[in-house]
């Protein structure tokens, strides 16, 4: 059964990159008398979840928002608690390559981590670059912050003027196609400085389950749903 309903989601190539905002962590565990670490525990899984159920369905290119340059303003102990879970999905990363089959690249400004956490992040992307789907982590990322970073990058080159093509080729999603469809869980309408330059003629997806609640069905309904549009580009 569960192969036949992963068979009935038919992706071509006008849906090769899917992003999700994971929001509701928080709200889901307080609604069961649980503190927002648990949620966010939970949400880890969810992540994994949802991030292999796409590749089974032909998607090529996932991103996720795992923490934005903002969320470090959350309390620390919360803080604590998302590094903590970070840094266990480093951990088992390497040992779930084969089993995920999912190229793991981390995105934002890694200035801000200990070497030795930015190199386990360098080596998951060297171990796990043979495989057909691509992650994308966004970590201490900002959607502003992303531009700022690619204008700086062409001035530190010596460019004087620049172009829209070359600063998308300075993003930090620069190896992965424009993202066809940005998915918002948790009820909120907004994008909240993610992926701004890249989601310019993107379809927007917003539902009101909490992430870790997110599942297939709920995957299935936004795919549909992206179907039903028709993309214009600027034309008619």
């Amino acid at each position: 059964m569960e192969e036949a309903q992963k068979q009935e989601i038919c992706v071509d190539e006008r849906l090769q990159h899917i992003a999700f905002i994971m929001d509701g962590n928080g709200r889901w565990a307080k609604k069961r008398g649980m503190p927002r670490e648990y949620g966010h525990a939970v949400g880890a899984k969810t992540f994994e979840r949802v991030t292999r159920f796409c590749g089974d369905i032909g998607i090529s290119t996932v991103t996720v928002y795992a923490f934005s340059t903002e969320n470090w303003r959350r309390p620390q102990h919360e803080v604590r608690a998302i590094m903590k879970i970070f840094g266990e999905y480093l951990n088992t990363a390497r040992k779930k390559a084969d089993e995920n089959r999912v190229h793991v690249v981390f995105i934002g400004d890694m200035s801000i981590f200990p070497e030795n956490i930015r190199e386990q992040m360098r080596t998951v992307d060297v171990e796990t670059a043979q495989y057909p789907t691509t992650l994308n982590i966004a970590v201490n990322y900002g959607g502003r912050d992303e531009i700022v970073h690619a204008v700086n990058a062409l001035l530190d080159e010596g460019k004087t003027h620049v172009t829209e093509e070359e600063i998308s080729s300075r993003l930090y999603t620069a190896h992965s196609p424009m993202p066809d469809l940005i998915v918002r869980t948790g009820g909120e309408l907004r994008l909240s400085n993610f992926l701004l330059w890249q989601s310019a003629y993107a379809e927007f997806y917003f539902c009101d389950t909490l992430w870790p609640d997110m599942g297939e069905a709920e995957i299935r309904a936004a795919v549909e749903s992206f179907y039903q549009r028709k993309r214009r580009f600027g034309g008619v």
